[in-house]
């Protein structure tokens, strides 16, 4: 059944993916500017343009330019760099891992530390804590992550010297951008996850857990926690596409290789083959983050899959 589930969500993928091409194919070139201006000498003339835009094929009918890219795209080749001018392809490989670990331990310490917090939010009745927690998730909430970014830079590099400024040297140019990126979703997680606890325990199974004289802590993790896990677990997937996305000014802010940063500079020069290629693999993630989230959902509550199958 989960797999008939997984084939439907995955076909359900197909338009939603040509919508999103579409999409990002034609922002690009609503930008004002144009990759040749970066490309051409001062004294070039119009013949020396109009050999540049033949040799991109930016002559070409837009429609004719969006088929060409997207059937490129199906063998795996995103075009050539205008600017740059080296492999998409390249570039793409070469930048994705630093995003993807910057991501990965950012979605890990939002997930751990999220987790706890809401946790212990809705298990212990403290008045101080309870206050403690909506404040912190209000601030998490609301605090722009660049601004966050500068503060820490302030504080933690150039005030105490504890973490360098920017770079991806070491595990310590880690740090910062990590908290940076984690700190909203510790917030989102927490508030998510003391809610559902919350609720968890007003069902009537958990008066009768108790009355059977199960401990606290039998009732909490196997009980409590595996019945508030779905909204849990659905967050934490669209945290993945989220958190791929909220690098994308963290990088540029701390000066990091990755996504984010390749995407900012293609943009100031117009590259659109680059631009199309991050935005393109940042849709995708927000894409797979969203089928994992449901697929995991289905697995979890069968009532959601005979539903939506």
């Amino acid at each position: 059944m989960i797999l008939r589930y997984t084939f439907f969500r995955l076909l359900m993928l197909i338009p939603v993916s040509f919508s999103i091409s579409v999409v990002i194919f034609m922002i690009v070139y609503l930008l004002p500017g144009d990759p040749i201006d970066n490309l051409l000498r001062v004294g070039s003339s119009a013949e020396d343009r109009a050999e540049l835009v033949a040799r991109y094929g930016l002559d070409r009918n837009l429609v004719v330019q969006y088929f060409v890219w997207i059937g490129n795209m199906f063998q795996g080749e995103f075009g050539q760099a205008i600017v740059l001018r080296r492999p998409v392809a390249d570039l793409v490989a070469q930048n994705l891992p630093y995003s993807l670990t910057l991501g990965g331990l950012a979605f890990l310490f939002s997930s751990v530390v999220g987790m706890t917090l809401g946790t212990l939010s809705a298990i212990v009745r403290n008045p101080v804590l309870d206050r403690f927690m909506r404040g912190f998730i209000l601030l998490g909430s609301t605090v722009p992550g660049f601004w966050l970014a500068l503060l820490l830079i302030l504080f933690f590099s150039v005030n105490l010297g504890w973490f360098p400024v920017s770079g991806a040297g070491g595990w310590d140019a880690l740090v910062l951008p990590v908290l940076t990126i984690g700190f909203g979703g510790v917030a989102l997680v927490a508030r998510v996850t003391r809610v559902a606890l919350l609720d968890a325990q007003r069902e009537d199974f958990v008066t009768l857990l108790h009355a059977k004289g199960l401990s606290s802590g039998t009732i909490l993790f196997r009980h409590l926690m595996p019945h508030a896990l779905l909204p849990v677990v659905t967050i934490l997937a669209l945290r993945i596409g989220w958190i791929l996305g909220g690098a994308v000014t963290v990088e540029f802010v701390f000066g990091r290789p990755g996504l984010g940063s390749l995407l900012i500079r293609a943009l100031g020069q117009r590259d659109y083959p680059v631009v199309q290629a991050c935005l393109l693999m940042l849709a995708l993630a927000v894409m797979l983050g969203t089928l994992i989230g449901d697929v995991a959902q289905a697995a979890m509550d069968p009532r959601i899959r005979e539903k939506k199958s």
